[in-house]
């Protein structure tokens, strides 16, 4: 394919270089004459290990050159890559206004009459919904009704990190490719081909958040990384040590256990541990600002789903709430969610009925009792047997767990909890 690249930084250079050592014809665009030069002149315009060596195979087999402007380069372009800077403003809001300016520039080169449509494709790393509603308006201001048929809109995120670029290009975590209602691109999966990694086709905000959630969970590992080794140096415990246990499980620690949106967390163990870490932290004078911030977060987490739940239903409905312990089949109500949120209907006015056929009030006994009591001192009169939950006229369902699956509850209005992010 012929691929056109705007912005020659660390993305658009390390692109430039790879694409080009696979056999495609490559040109780049960028303002700076300084780097237009050093591509033209078979060097990188930035320095990343190897690349310089897969841009001057390319320059001498003739398949990769630059212009600092747009002239004629799309016209058999099958397609265009953007991987221009989108720097914070004071806000922390993303600067677009290179984004607008090159897509602009894109858009006005493009002509309505070509024979196929060019597959434009975002890297630069910008708020989801961008491409909808700044992105698309623009091609569409300049092209109108021919929009649709001249230019197939992708966003496609980078995995590179600086200093080893060049092997993730090749062998990526995985391939994100986000387009209108998450169509397959054939121009992307040809810009793929050979490159081996699990494909995502998704809608275009799931690709344009992607970078955001992975970023911030990567700087949510080494803050925690951080606060750890701060508590076990105050308290002369050996932080690689305690890390060498930590990342040795990969059933748990190191896996999607515990990454999936959805339920708050409860039971007996995180959160009393959460509690605990914090106050060894403070008593250590460790500073674990991340770990202060769990228990807050899990708190919003409940209220958020309460509120979800809870949408557009009138006070005094009637409600039922499927599962009241922490989790199926047990009846440990300690810290479990689904008391907050019972508590919390009928804090709200609701007329709210319990069904959980392990929960037996008699057998509850310590902590699990005083638990149950403290915020929800009479939920023993809340509890319904399954005919009753069957056979009533509930405004709405709400599940906390599984447990509704046990239920026949045909035509009820069933939301579960653990479907709200």
């Amino acid at each position: 394919m012929k691929i056109a690249i705007f912005g020659l930084g660390y993305v658009g250079s390390t692109a430039a270089g790879c694409i080009a050592s696979q056999g495609h014809m490559v040109v780049g665009v960028d303002p700076s004459q300084v780097k237009v030069d050093a591509l033209n002149s078979a060097r990188a315009p930035v320095y990343e290990p190897g690349l310089d060596e897969l841009i001057a195979k390319a320059h001498a087999e003739g398949r990769i050159s630059a212009a600092v402007e747009l002239s004629d380069q799309l016209d058999d372009a099958d397609l265009a890559i953007v991987c221009v800077g989108t720097p914070s403003g004071v806000d922390g809001a993303h600067d677009m206004s290179y984004i607008a300016q090159v897509t602009r520039n894109i858009a006005d080169a493009l002509k309505a009459d070509r024979s196929k449509p060019l597959t434009l494709a975002y890297r630069s790393t910008m708020r989801p919904g961008s491409c909808e509603n700044i992105i698309w308006p623009i091609i569409e201001d300049a092209l109108g009704d021919k929009a649709a048929q001249v230019v197939e809109l992708v966003y496609n995120p980078e995995f590179l990190r600086e200093a080893s670029a060049i092997a993730d290009y090749f062998n990526p975590p995985k391939i994100v490719i986000g387009t209108l209602g998450g169509q397959p691109s054939a121009n992307m999966h040809a810009l793929h081909e050979g490159i081996e990694a699990p494909i995502f086709e998704v809608g275009l905000r799931e690709a344009e958040i992607t970078k955001f959630v992975d970023n911030s969970w990567h700087a949510v590992k080494v803050a925690f990384a951080n606060e750890i080794g701060r508590v076990c140096q105050n308290l002369d415990i050996s932080a690689s040590a305690v890390h060498a246990i930590f990342k040795s499980d990969t059933k748990l620690n190191l896996s999607a256990y515990y990454t999936r949106p959805g339920g708050a967390f409860g039971g007996s163990c995180l959160p009393k541990d959460v509690r605990a870490l914090q106050y060894i932290a403070a008593d250590t004078g460790s500073a674990t600002h991340l770990v202060d911030s769990l228990i807050r977060s899990n708190e919003a987490h409940k209220h958020h789903q309460y509120l979800r739940a809870t949408e557009g239903l009138e006070r005094g409905a009637k409600v039922l709430l499927v599962g009241l312990a922490f989790k199926l089949e047990t009846d440990d109500l300690r810290e479990s969610p689904a008391v907050d949120m019972a508590r919390k209907l009928l804090e709200g006015g609701y007329d709210l009925d319990i069904y959980d056929p392990q929960i037996e009030p008699e057998n509850l006994v310590g902590q699990n009792l005083g638990y149950a009591r403290a915020w929800l001192p009479k939920f023993d009169d809340l509890l319904v047997t399954r005919e009753q939950a069957e056979s009533g006229d509930y405004a709405v369902v709400i599940a906390t767990n599984r447990l509704i699956d046990t239920l026949s509850l045909e035509g009820a209005n069933v939301i579960d909890v653990s479907a709200i992010p």
